[in-house]
């Protein structure tokens, strides 16, 4: 039975990678859908303050989502914030429900340095804990949270780091971005040490790097995919996300492999895409139901 049971855990996953162009929204977005179709109560949250994943779902973030309707609705430090259920907007895709994002995300960003210079961030409210006590509040309602996190190492990224309970890394298999990524684990290492010591629990069911847009037929990305494989070991997903122009192409709608009409692109482009994007989520699936002792 693939629903979460009594007793089984949240899980909560975010994507995250600071290199623009690592297929992090793609990677979230198939991700959600992927469960959906797989009978799963998906809650998809856009904290990226740029909303492309909104934008994927329907959602014109600079016009349809107003004041207080992304997570910083739940979040700010005023008397203006909002129980999380109120800023869950539906979906067009069963099973998944989303909380949006735009560029009124940054606000958060910017009014933490001045909460915490006033001294309003105590115990439960203290800024990381804040994305984890959002999601509590309707934890009963869904199975997987899917974070689509900003692509800056900023208190929001921190949030949704205390909140995840699994964490994937995108990478793109060339070497400017491996270098990139390599830095972003540093810093990221670092931000945990400080929120730990601050006493946030960071207790990840698994880690894993994902890697995308790869062209299996590239000789110099297959060298670094090996590199990869041998710095990392089975931390790095079996499976590869294939670069596409079937994904590609989908996305110029708005829309994903799951949902694009076969006719649209061709056929076997269309297959050797959408096999290849299955086999990356269902090995993170697997993963989810190891956590549940499936």
């Amino acid at each position: 039975m693939p629903v979460r049971r009594d007793g089984d855990k949240l899980q909560v996953i975010a994507v995250a990678n600071f290199k623009g162009g690592s297929a992090k929204t793609t990677t979230a977005l198939y991700l959600a859908q992927f469960l959906a179709l797989k009978g799963h109560r998906v809650l998809a949250i856009d904290l990226d303050p740029q909303a492309s994943l909104s934008a994927m779902f329907g959602y014109q973030p600079e016009l349809e989502i107003g004041e207080g309707d992304t997570l910083y609705g739940a979040l700010r430090y005023d008397s203006l914030r909002r129980p999380m259920a109120e800023v869950i907007r539906p979906t067009y895709f069963d099973g998944i429900s989303l909380v949006p994002g735009n560029l009124e995300l940054m606000e958060f960003e910017h009014n933490t340095p001045q909460a915490m210079m006033e001294g309003k961030l105590r115990g439960g409210d203290i800024f990381f804990r804040r994305v984890d006590a959002c999601i509590q509040q309707v934890s009963d309602q869904f199975d997987v949270v899917v974070i689509d996190c900003p692509p800056q190492l900023g208190y929001l990224t921190m949030g949704a780091l205390n909140a995840a309970t699994s964490l994937l890394v995108t990478i793109h298999p060339q070497m400017v971005d491996v270098a990139s990524m390599s830095q972003f684990l540093l810093m990221t290492s670092d931000l945990m040490s400080v929120i730990e010591e601050a006493g946030g629990a960071l207790d990840y069911d698994f880690i894993r790097y994902v890697i995308t847009r790869h062209d299996p037929n590239d000789v110099p990305e297959t060298q670094i995919v090996a590199l990869l494989r041998n710095l990392f070991g089975d931390d790095v997903l079996r499976a590869t996300a294939w670069k596409s122009t079937a994904i590609a192409n989908a996305g110029l709608t708005k829309q994903s492999l799951y949902e694009l009409e076969k006719g649209l692109v061709g056929r076997g482009a269309y297959d050797r895409a959408l096999e290849s994007v299955d086999a990356v989520n269902s090995e993170i699936l697997d993963l989810i139901r190891k956590v549940w002792r499936r």
